[in-house]
């Protein structure tokens, strides 16, 4: 299945164009040391980060939120990630020429993540392939974060361009289910985190990708 070109395509921010999982882990497992307990190793929380402070601290404590003192708990973490933000976090191999690419092409792209502008604005400073974005919208930009579509739709209107021609790529089903939602076409990163629901098969994207490479096979850009 060929669809047509975009005029945009969004990317999910961990998972997809960088892999955070050794800070992200790194910050959580340092909390479990300092109330002496044993360090899981920063890899053992890859496979959840994309959930988050709610999947890590569930894995790392077996907190949820309805937990007692799990409100302090996530800010004692938020503090503990921020020291750590781009200590071992890079951009993935091929990311740099994907987004090449595609400016070369003529194509506008963006960030869409639900991390926090407190993170997310930060690690994009920090990348300089992230700064020729044309739009970055995280969790708290607008009143809701994905599956809501909201924060896609947020991301066209700013970029100028419809709906039905921007592709989202993510590599959670919460970003397939968004891109849905919002009309684009939806392209699940098989490389990344995957969370809990990881068969990347079952999620209904209209593409897969093993690398950030591959993209240019569905955009018919090579």
């Amino acid at each position: 299945m060929k669809l047509a070109k975009p005029r945009a395509v969004l990317f999910d921010l961990d998972g997809t164009l960088i892999d955070s999982a050794l800070d992200l882990g790194g910050a959580v497992d340092e909390m479990r040391h300092i109330r002496g307990l044993p360090r899981l190793g920063a890899e053992h929380y890859r496979h959840i980060c994309g959930a988050g402070a709610r999947g890590l601290l569930k894995l790392a404590f077996d907190l949820s939120p309805e937990s007692a003192g799990y409100e302090e708990m996530k800010q004692e973490f938020f503090t503990q990630y921020e020291q750590m933000l781009t200590r071992r976090t890079y951009v993935f191999e091929g990311v740099n020429e994907t987004i090449d690419t595609l400016r070369k092409a003529g194509l506008a792209w963006g960030v869409v993540t639900n991390k926090s502008e407190r993170f997310t604005h930060p690690l994009i400073r920090h990348f300089e392939v992230f700064q020729s974005a044309g739009v970055v919208i995280c969790g708290d930009t607008t009143p809701h974060a994905k599956p809501h579509p909201e924060p896609l739709l947020e991301a066209a209107r700013r970029l100028g361009v419809d709906c039905g021609a921007c592709w989202y790529v993510g590599d959670d089903l919460r970003d397939i289910q968004a891109a849905h939602a919002a009309g684009m076409v939806s392209v699940a990163a098989s490389y990344g985190y995957r969370g809990e629901t990881n068969d990347t098969g079952a999620w209904g994207a209209h593409y897969e990708i093993n690398t950030p490479l591959s993209l240019f096979k569905c955009l018919a850009l090579t």
